[in-house]
């Protein structure tokens, strides 16, 4: 890989030499031979046009199809099949791409013992055994009896048999566990938790503080079903909503890349922390279940009625606990989970492809998507990895006939073991941290392309705004001829701008929730998500129904996701589009000043919610104003610097000068020493924050614990991440400022 990638900077670093000297000593554009007018080269609006119609719905259906025909957990042959297949698509004479290979890492991972399901039991005080988790979710499809289909667990939950009198913990956050701890010893207790509210890991975590021997974790209908529950008429196979055996699986572990070698590649060569010094992951037996088996257990509860917003859709009054009541037929019992996890260490191949750029071929676009799923995993993730495939197949075949070839490189990541932490994407960062810092221009990441079919959802840093905006407004919504993406998602999600009045809304990246997380959070790479949605005014569902169980198939993607493919084909015409533009455009298609509203818009929050209380500890956030006012100027700066440029006139080396500026800005708000306790976290505006407050995250959680405990040397930590959000901004307008400013400033 490294001596692919550093052809590309020698030649790049060639060329640009030369171009150069042309820029110096005026070649006229007539006279010029052919590459110079290569490096003058723009994005070409007539080949985005024919991308656009070649991009194909029945092929990605049938992507889709071959996808998610078995089940294809990381390192398992199902998954070594799709490496396989992965590389002969991208090797293919016709339509691939210039080279393609397998990168493999020696991972740590954890599986369920196929021979001793995992489960929980309810014991009577005999010991006699009164109830019996499923041990594998219903088949309504021959999917389902797959014999490769894996039982659900928890990953990174440990072995363990504990055994207790049941309490109902909300959601398992810290402060879930603090109330019900106001009444109830929860000292060997066995707790029952549902998704939503609080990461998997910390579920767990957060319990054992408190004396929690062992969790359970469930999906109740309220949060993922709009309250059905019948597989008899309302849920799959009659429609998208999970049927009562269904559960998710997930990895439970609250850092991303290789447990045993953070910051390190995972080789064969690379040294390992022990496994007693892991964090972030439960340090108890952890079950997750359907909610068939938690109504079991939640209606016939003893206790306390639990608030009112603990209150789920099972047709009872949901109690605390701790036990159940004393006329049910679990009278007295106890609640045994039984986990029979293991860990092992595995080989997990990351499939790597490339485009040659032909002017600057030392700076890239990647574009990744995860292969590996928990069982079929046709949404997740392989309804992203058939767009891929498709985006790839449309640009493989331009380039193989002569008509296209990048500006810039363009990588291509189908990274491997995602579903247990980021694994594949993160161990690459890792392994490549210099070159990919130093060169590379954008992430883009299409995961799950396909939550449902009714708007764009755009995610990403804030420079990226106006080149999705772009994309979106070239692409059609499908089924009409008329209405964009853009105008279609507007209708559905949007904030006014006072830059631009109303406009879609575009996430933020603030958490890990998908490979985008080491490019943004540990590189400082300017990265972005892309995806279809489902309309949320009509449905309350955290996530399409389906999701990281068993009913994940193609049967389910095309009866009631996506029928026809055509969102599909949306996110590969938009994600497409997108990336040909940060390909070939000659100036980088981000825009300074979208950065520069969304620091404004973090800073408004903060004065809003900090600065009265601020005060009173001594604490100004002038500075920080100050700050946030250079950076909007510098942003202003920078523009009109683009605004004004003459591209037939412009030296190469000038153009350069802007993209590198434009490049870096996300890198500026790096500080590896901000966040000590976050492995791989050191962006300080997108970082991942506790706190419900939308502002710098640094700052907003060590406000709210100074708030919370009033001791002064918490109010020291506020000062701290005071510091470094104006240093973080401060920096960044220092690389968009002019290259030189005099001295004594």
């Amino acid at each position: 890989m490294l001596k692919k990638i550093l052809l590309f900077g020698v030649l790049g670093a060639a060329i640009l030499t030369v171009g150069i000297l042309v820029g110096h000593f005026g070649i006229s554009q007539d006279s010029s031979p052919t590459w110079v007018k290569e490096m003058s080269r723009d994005v070409d609006e007539s080949l985005i046009e024919q991308f656009i119609k070649e991009v194909d719905n029945k092929n990605i259906e049938q992507n889709l199809k071959t996808l998610a025909s078995e089940p294809h957990m990381a390192t398992t042959p199902g998954d070594e099949k799709l490496v396989k297949f992965m590389l002969d698509r991208w090797k293919d004479p016709n339509t691939g791409l210039d080279d393609a290979w397998r990168q493999t890492y020696k991972v740590f991972l954890s599986f369920p013992d196929k021979n001793t399901p995992n489960s929980f039991t309810v014991v009577s005080p005999n010991n006699t055994i009164q109830y019996t988790s499923r041990l594998k979710e219903k088949a309504y499809t021959d999917d389902q009896n797959d014999p490769a289909v894996v039982q659900p667990y928890a990953a990174y939950a440990p072995a363990g048999h504990p055994k207790g009198k049941l309490v109902y913990a909300n959601q398992g956050k810290v402060s879930d566990y603090e109330f019900l701890n106001k009444t109830i010893d929860l000292s060997g207790t066995i707790a029952i938790v549902r998704y939503g509210g609080a990461g998997r890991a910390d579920k767990a975590i957060n319990g054992a503080k408190f004396g929690v021997a062992g969790v359970l974790v469930y999906t109740d209908p309220a949060d993922i079903n709009d309250g059905k529950m019948s597989d008899a008429t309302e849920t799959y196979p009659h429609s998208w909503y999970l049927p009562p055996s269904g559960a998710e699986r997930g990895s439970f572990n609250g850092y991303f890349g290789d447990l045993l070698t953070p910051y390190y590649a995972a080789k064969e060569h690379t040294y390992r922390i022990p496994e007693s010094d892991i964090t972030g992951i439960p340090p108890i037996a952890t079950q997750p279940i359907g909610f068939e088996d938690a109504y079991a257990l939640i209606c016939k509860l003893d206790g306390e009625e639990a608030p009112a917003m603990w209150q789920g859709s099972f047709n009872c009054t949901y109690k605390l606990g701790p036990g159940f009541s004393s006329t049910s037929a679990f009278a007295n019992s106890d609640v045994q989970v039984n986990v029979y996890n293991k860990e092992e260490m595995k080989d997990s191949a990351n499939v790597m492809g490339v485009i040659r750029g032909s002017v600057e071929p030392d700076r890239y676009v990647i574009y990744g998507n995860h292969r590996d799923s928990w069982v079929h995993g046709a949404i997740d993730p392989s309804s992203g990895t058939a767009v891929m495939l498709e985006i790839t197949r449309v640009l493989g075949k331009m380039l193989k006939e002569g008509k296209w070839r990048p500006r810039r490189s363009i990588i291509f990541g189908s990274w491997g073991a995602e579903e247990f932490g980021l694994i594949g994407s993160t161990e690459y960062a890792e392994e490549y941290y210099s070159m990919l810092r130093d060169r590379t221009i954008a992430y883009i990441n299409v995961d799950i392309s396909v939550f449902a079919n009714a708007t764009l959802r755009g995610q990403g840093s804030p420079a990226a705004q106006s080149v999705i905006f772009t994309a979106a407004k070239q692409v059609k919504t499908p089924g009409s001829q008329t209405t964009s993406v853009y105008d279609n998602w507007i209708r559905y999600s949007n904030r006014s701008s006072p830059s631009y009045g109303v406009i879609p809304s575009l996430g933020y990246l603030t958490g890990a929730g998908s490979d985008y997380a080491p490019f943004m959070h540990y590189l400082g790479i300017t990265s972005m998500d892309i995806a279809y949605t489902y309309d949320r005014s009509k449905t309350k569902a955290r996530i399409y129904p389906a999701y990281h169980t068993a009913y994940d198939t193609f049967d389910y993607t095309s009866k009631y996701i996506d029928p026809g493919f055509t969102s599909h084909q949306t996110v590969a015409r938009t994600a497409g589009n997108v990336l040909l533009r940060l390909a070939d455009s000659l100036v980088i298609p981000f825009n300074t000043s979208d950065y520069a509203e969304a620091v404004e818009q973090y800073y408004n929050t903060a004065a809003e919610n900090f600065r009265d209380k601020m005060n009173v500890a001594g604490i100004s956030l002038e500075p920080l104003s100050a700050a946030v006012k250079r950076f909007h100027e510098a942003t202003s700066f920078l523009n009109q610097q683009i605004h004004n440029l003459d591209m037939a006139k412009e030296t190469p080396l000038k153009i350069r000068q802007i993209n590198d500026q434009l490049m870096f800005l996300d890198r500026a708000f790096l500080d590896p020493m901000a966040f000590p306790d976050k492995y791989h976290y050191r962006h300080v505006i997108w970082t991942s924050r506790s706190s419900g407050v939308a502002t710098f995250p640094g700052l907003a959680d060590a406000f709210a614990k100074a708030d919370k405990s009033r001791l002064n040397s918490d109010w020291e930590q506020v000062k701290k991440h005071l510091t470094i959000v104006i240093q973080a901004i401060e920096g960044a307008a220092s690389t968009l400022e002019a290259a030189i400013e005099a001295s004594g400033q």
